[in-house]
């Protein structure tokens, strides 16, 4: 396999309009090594849903060019088609009234598997998924988790090298989420080189499951990286919650130390005990700070019950990057008939 799965260079992609041209992708560049599990995040309307057509040879861009494991999304469309698949939350794809083995082999003909094979296939997904129950099952009586984690099987049918994940856990319980994320994460363990590529609503599930992520809105890459890298560029101060058995003199005094930014104190409930303890909220310039707190506390005899360091959130970095969150996102892409302007 090539170095890289996917490879994007200055795309653009501009769909008619009758009031004024829709721009959907304002020259984007992307890299995704082969073999990582990468993320895109993004409001309604960011360009994720173009840019997925457009690696998935659904779309052609306007200009630029894309490649899939070094097939040109134009010119080689029938090849990428064979090496990869996609899966999309509340899919509604096949036929009620199959049963879900009927419906994966309807699949597996699609994609070209012989006969024989096909069935084995289906057979081998179905217990991977879970599903072995319900492999008689009529499709339209499925739960939404079942019928999911089918169209993952289906999704996995062709043995995709790269599988392009968006909103595969939409409208899940939590249950069923994790029972789809845990089975993404098996697949792609068990053979070396396999690549997707998901879209999420869920800034969680980006965070546990992407080894790196890009930050979409207006047709551009606002951010890419790991998601502990993203997180730092929000993190100026170093923030703390210390909790305490009890605190002489305040904590107007540790505000006073070299390093700390602010402290403040609250009463607190300690556990196991009828004390009422003192719960500290400290911002530091940076972590380093710490020591000279912990020491003047120790000074003033203070034991510490409980300390943690708050963290940044993806959906941190993402309103910091895109100035609204998801609630309060754009309109959605135009569909895959518009008309592009060349």
């Amino acid at each position: 396999m090539p170095a890289l799965a996917i490879e994007v260079r200055g795309v653009r992609r501009v769909y008619s309009s009758k009031k004024a041209p829709i721009v959907a992708l304002d020259g984007i560049d992307l890299e995704v090594p082969t073999g990582e599990f990468f993320g895109l995040l993004g409001p309604n309307g960011a360009g994720k849903t173009t840019l997925i057509k457009i690696l998935t040879t659904l779309l052609s861009p306007s200009s630029g060019t894309a490649s899939v494991f070094g097939f040109d999304v134009e010119k080689d469309t029938k090849k990428i088609r064979r090496i990869m698949n996609m899966v999309a939350g509340g899919e509604q794809s096949g036929y009620g009234i199959l049963s879900v083995r009927e419906q994966l082999w309807m699949f597996t003909q699609f994609y070209g598997l012989a006969g024989a094979e096909g069935w084995r296939r289906v057979d081998e997904l179905i217990e991977a998924v879970g599903l072995a129950e319900q492999r008689l099952q009529r499709v339209s009586t499925l739960s939404t988790g079942q019928r999911q984690k089918m169209n993952l099987a289906r999704g996995l049918l062709n043995d995709p090298w790269i599988l392009f994940l968006d909103e595969p856990t939409l409208g899940l319980d939590v249950a069923a989420a994790r029972s789809l994320r845990e089975l993404i994460v098996e697949w792609r363990a068990a053979v070396p080189g396999r690549t997707i590529l998901l879209t999420t609503h869920y800034m969680a599930e980006a965070d546990e499951l992407c080894e790196r992520i890009a930050i979409v809105d207006h047709g551009r890459i606002l951010a890419i990286g790991s998601p502990d890298e993203l997180k730092r560029r929000v993190q100026r101060e170093s923030i703390f919650r210390i909790e305490l058995d009890r605190l002489e003199g305040g904590a107007q005094a540790l505000g006073r130390l070299p390093g700390v930014v602010s402290a403040t104190a609250a009463a607190g409930n300690e556990a196991d005990t009828d004390r009422q303890s003192v719960v500290m909220n400290l911002v530091l310039e940076d972590d380093g700070a710490l020591g000279r707190v912990v020491g003047d506390l120790a000074d003033r005899g203070s034991h510490i019950l409980g300390l943690r360091k708050s963290e940044p959130t993806l959906e941190d970095v993402f309103v910091e990057l895109v100035g609204r969150g998801f609630d309060e996102a754009g309109t959605d892409e135009p569909g895959p008939s518009a008309e592009a302007i060349a």
